[in-house]
């Protein structure tokens, strides 16, 4: 696996000395961020804590604000954010070694875990301390690491921040050829020249001055290829992938209207390809 600090050393990434670095998703633009991700996860801003369900896509039970999964990790460390704010006996616990087992295999399989959607939903209700356990997750898992990435590149745009933080819930942060780093590791070697444009903020790839909005538009040309096109076998299931393709064209369409930064609101396109604005207060209007 390669180390972050390898990653960003062959990526050679860096702001020109004419633009500012952000320190990533904050305020509005993580606001307006989190909510764009919800209307692709769940079709609308809110925030689902309480979500379940098998999607049959792989992955076992799909549950909570970005969709954690019992055949990967999230959803275990999910539960053991939620054990420690609770003492470690709640309505959770029963399930505990086989969702250990789950994650530590990468089963899709829901066997030994009945009702487990029965008490995400219910926890999900009702229980402060479940939604704080899924929002550190999110934050551990997606928004941390793809800003951390937004930072190295120099993403200055909440454009560009906002659409590693998707890519970051809908791929995952590992080392495979399908996670966030290796489709920046794939957008980067596109680049062999200069790659000039006019949003005003210029990237150091390779070597060579890339204009930002140049390398976010590449960066979504390789993304649509993967999700058409899923390297690893266990993201080919169902041909699930393809079917989330709206998400790219919805942030094509805030790119054509230069929707770059986001101190109020956005429009972007919903899962039925409608117009919708996303504002800062959480508040969402149709066109």
């Amino acid at each position: 696996m390669l180390s972050f600090t390898h990653f960003v050393g062959l990526a050679a990434v860096a702001l020109s000395l004419s633009a500012k670095v952000d320190a990533g998703l904050s305020g509005c633009a993580k606001s307006i961020a989190l909510q764009i991700t919800n209307i692709y996860e769940n079709g609308d801003t809110k925030f689902h804590y309480d979500y379940c369900e098998n999607l049959h896509d792989g992955r076992g039970f799909t549950a909570g604000i970005v969709g954690f999964c019992t055949g990967m990790e999230d959803a275990w460390q999910v539960i053991q954010e939620y054990h420690k704010l609770t003492g470690g006996n709640d309505e959770f616990s029963p399930f505990d070694s086989q969702l250990q087992k789950l994650a530590d295999s990468g089963s899709d399989s829901t066997s030994g875990i009945k009702g487990y959607c029965d008490v995400w939903e219910k926890l999900g209700k009702t229980d402060m301390r479940f939604r704080q356990a899924q929002e550190a997750i999110r934050d551990k898992k997606h928004v941390n690491p793809s800003q951390k990435y937004a930072d190295q590149l120099g993403l200055r745009f909440s454009i560009s921040q906002g659409q590693l933080y998707d890519t970051a819930v809908e791929h995952g942060d590992g080392s495979g050829p399908d996670d966030l780093r290796g489709l920046i590791k794939r957008t980067n070697k596109k680049f062999k020249s200069d790659a000039p444009g006019d949003s005003g903020s210029t990237l150091d790839i390779n070597g060579h001055k890339v204009d930002e909005i140049v390398w976010l538009k590449k960066f979504l040309d390789v993304r649509t290829d993967d999700l058409k096109h899923p390297r690893q076998e266990e993201n080919q299931v169902g041909n699930y992938w393809a079917s989330t393709v709206y998400r790219i064209k919805s942030y094509r369409y805030a790119l054509d209207k230069k929707e770059y930064d986001w101190t109020g609101s956005v429009t972007i396109l919903d899962n039925d390809g409608k117009p919708t604005t996303v504002s800062c207060n959480e508040t969402r209007r149709r066109h």
